[in-house]
């Protein structure tokens, strides 16, 4: 037994938070219990729909209160708690502490169950008859994300088996290092810190905005399962829609943060390397957006109720899926930001199959009473095309999905086979753009003729030779702009001319549409803006991939040693002696250390012709290295941005 009395800890912060943590799941159990004996009842009582909600705000309060004690102790750097220990150090800005909160797990379920319970309150204001039933599958995920961070060991034979990981955890009592033989120990360490490689302003934005979008999810699942639970299947629709449309637009927002984060502060090259955490949340999104667009024709035509239950369970369920392939520590290996593996995998296996079973099962049970129209779309109109769509979206997800997912398979066949080898994609890029690139034509394609046509065919006589004049124009303009386009970018094959010319259709279908049909009226404008902006997206991808080029070239080096790609990426500088390279003037000038952060100052000098500057600019890459300076943790890459295009140095 340890008899030390230690110097310096704060205990009472772990004896709160412990309280916190056990005071937030309770609540939660009971409101999720409450709310589902109101379902049930089916009666004009109240009172456990009242129960359920105090509940909530209590859970709610609960947990903000037990993040706020986090909180205090990164800010405080308090290192006897061993999530301070390995979050926080002394020479962390003050910045990154937020940044720091959400690196680990702990912190990142705290913020996604944050946001369930601000998105619980506004639908227990807003909810009306569906309070109950919808604030319920909330209350029932944040009991078992809850359960992510309780602590709590049971024992189990010879051992104990642990639920949770608590991060109010003593760092003495995970670790039995000589140190905390001393009564002082707190004098003779500090904090590992942040990940170096996360030190960037978007670590501070991106990860909340992102965790909103997966935390949204939840509010279109809730509603569909309101709508399955209590066999209504009208009126649920109309309370859905606006929540959908935020979900997928902070959802999106989400993933562009990344991607630019991708693009402007890590090494990727790009702006998307379907890496898998990447497609993890691509994916979802991809659902949502499907079931967006046969929700707008269940709403306007009453057809395709059935596959907008589909579409929102399985958006939900995708988002705890890929919080399974993230955090499970699966895709440790091919993954360059997944989280490692802490012993969690039971029950995030728990978290998935709960809504899994909940949401399929239920939806097979009321299956046969979901009305839909008695006759089929006619092929003549918008909901037939806008489904066809769906359809295509949903293809795409199956494919990322089961693409991403190969490591699972791998695990599941060397469980039953130790000696299978396993399948792995070597060309990651290329494997998934050969078969995104069609998706994404067909969508343009589909996206620019149903935006012509009209629910239920209306009018279709009158209206089909007007339609085949503006699709033959568009095909026409898309063409010229093709063709106009090949002197600027090369392509390279003739599916990167289908996609350029699907592209343009996608945009001139859209600025028609705007111009002839929308005239003003803001719906159809901001409908036919995102349809726009993918096309633009689907032209931004063929121009930065296919006009990117290495502006250096390396004749320091033996080539037979390196890939030609290498020698084309990679060049040596010595300091103040310029080297010429395609056009430009390159000289390593400086370099800074401060703290841990090298900053490297390399100017470019553009030169025309006869060898004049027409360009002067310096451009700071830097390299981080790790808490001990035993390595290079990162490299940040620094960009010069012009209209056209960008100069990506690292």
């Amino acid at each position: 037994m340890n008899d030390t009395i230690y110097v310096g800890e704060h205990l009472w912060i772990g004896q709160a938070g412990h309280f916190f943590i056990v005071l937030s799941f309770v609540t939660a159990l009971l409101s999720s219990i409450s709310y589902f004996i109101d379902v049930q009842k089916k009666s004009n009582d109240t009172g456990w729909a009242l129960l359920g909600r105090n509940a909530f705000y209590v859970h709610g309060f609960s947990l903000i209160a037990f993040m706020s004690l986090i909180f205090y102790a990164m800010y405080n750097q308090y290192y006897e708690y061993s999530y301070v220990f390995d979050h926080v150090s002394p020479d962390l800005p003050l910045k990154y502490i937020l940044s720091a909160f959400w690196e680990g797990q702990e912190g990142s379920f705290m913020l996604w169950m944050f946001w369930h319970v601000v998105l619980g309150i506004f639908l227990i204001r807003s909810a009306g008859k569906f309070e109950s039933a919808t604030v319920f599958v909330i209350a029932l995920a944040d009991v078992i994300l809850m359960s992510m961070i309780l602590g709590i060991h049971i024992p189990w034979g010879d051992d104990a088996f642990r639920i949770g990981s608590n991060p109010t955890t003593l760092l003495r009592q995970i670790n039995d290092a000589p140190i905390f033989a001393n009564a002082d120990y707190l004098t003779l360490i500090k904090g590992r810190g942040m990940n170096p490689l996360l030190q960037n302003y978007w670590m501070t934005i991106h990860p909340p905005t992102l965790f909103l979008g997966f935390a949204s999810t939840i509010v279109p699942f809730a509603y569909a399962f309101a709508g399955l639970w209590k066999n209504e299947h009208k009126e649920w629709l109309h309370k859905a829609l606006p929540w959908s449309l935020f979900s997928g637009a902070i959802l999106g927002t989400g993933i562009l943060m990344g991607s630019l984060w991708a693009y402007v502060a890590l090494s990727f090259g790009g702006y998307w390397a379907w890496d898998p955490v990447e497609n993890a949340s691509l994916v979802p999104w991809i659902t949502l957006v499907a079931g967006i667009h046969v929700h707008l024709i269940s709403r306007n035509t009453g057809y395709a109720k059935r596959s907008v239950y589909f579409f929102y369970l399985i958006s939900f369920v995708l988002i705890l899926y890929s919080t399974f392939l993230t955090r499970s520590g699966i895709l440790g290996d091919t993954s360059a930001h997944a989280f490692t593996e802490m012993g969690l995998e039971w029950q995030l296996i728990i978290l998935v199959l709960t809504f899994l079973l909940l949401g399929a099962g239920l939806f097979a049970y009321r299956y046969n009473s979901i009305d839909q129209p008695k006759t089929e779309e006619a092929l003549a109109s918008r909901e037939f095309w806008m489904f066809i769509g769906s359809l295509v979206l949903l293809f795409s997800s199956v494919l990322i999905t089961s693409s991403t997912s190969l490591p699972v398979f791998n695990k599941i066949m060397t469980y039953y086979n130790p000696a299978y080898e396993g399948r792995v994609i070597k060309d990651v890029i290329g494997h998934y753009n050969k078969y995104q690139l069609w998706i994404a034509v067909f969508v343009a394609a589909l996206s620019g003729i149903s935006i012509f046509l009209r629910y239920s065919g209306t009018n279709w006589n009158f209206q089909k030779k007007k339609f085949a004049v503006r699709i033959m124009i568009a095909l026409c303009m898309a063409a010229v702009l093709t063709y106009l386009t090949s002197f600027w970018l090369q392509f390279y094959s003739w599916q990167y001319i289908v996609m350029s010319f699907a592209g343009f259709f996608g945009i001139v279908t859209q600025i028609d549409y705007v111009i002839n049909t929308a005239k003003g009226n803001l719906k159809l404008v901001w409908s036919a803006t995102a349809h726009l902006g993918f096309g633009i997206m689907m032209l931004g991808m063929l121009a930065s991939g296919l006009n990117q080029k290495a502006i250096s070239t390396n004749p320091f080096v033996f080539k037979n040693m390196f890939s030609e790609e290498d020698v084309k990426k990679y060049v040596q500088l010595i300091k103040n002696k310029p080297l010429f390279s395609e056009g430009y003037l390159i000289t390593y000038k400086s370099d800074t250390l401060i703290g841990r952060e090298r900053r490297y100052d390399i100017n470019f000098k553009k030169l025309d012709a006869q060898n004049q500057i027409v360009e002067d600019m310096t451009l700071h890459p830097n390299a981080v290295y790790s808490n001990d300076f035993s390595k290079v943790a990162a490299f940040n890459p620094d960009t010069k941005h012009y209209l056209t295009k960008d100069i990506f140095l690292v």
